[in-house]
């Protein structure tokens, strides 16, 4: 760990990896991601700056291009409520929240719940048609 300023974009990375973890454990993570210890997790998920092979494996545990964190980097939305680096995006939207610490988590997990349902209210139809 490193306290450097770097290009990544740390506050996504840190969301991504609190949105994934849900309300599992740091160490059960760790353990499935492999080589990672509990703290360190910890530290990334505070804003710390991971070393590059950590920061690998977290990429790949997330399912994202470590690209997707390059400061100044644009993705662009994907077609079937996915977007490039494969998360849905009501996972994305709440990494997002996350990353804005002016929000109480309570408020954010209500607004990613609501975000959820309606995503798939639209994906099985039950809304009306755009």
């Amino acid at each position: 760990m490193t306290n450097t300023p770097s290009n990544v974009n740390l506050e996504k990375l840190a969301a991504l990896l609190r949105t994934k973890r849900g309300d599992r454990g740091l160490r059960l993570v760790a353990s499935e991601i492999g080589d990672v210890s509990a703290s360190t997790l910890s530290r990334i998920e505070q804003g710390n700056v991971p070393d590059l092979e950590t920061f690998i494996q977290i990429c790949k545990w997330l399912k994202v291009s470590p690209d997707d964190f390059v400061a100044g980097e644009k993705t662009n939305s994907g077609r079937n409520m996915k977007m490039d680096t494969g998360l849905e995006i009501p996972h994305a939207i709440e990494a997002h929240l996350r990353a804005d610490r002016t929000l109480p988590p309570a408020t954010i997990d209500a607004l990613s719940e609501m975000i959820r349902v309606a995503y798939k209210a639209a994906r099985d139809g039950k809304l009306g048609k755009a």
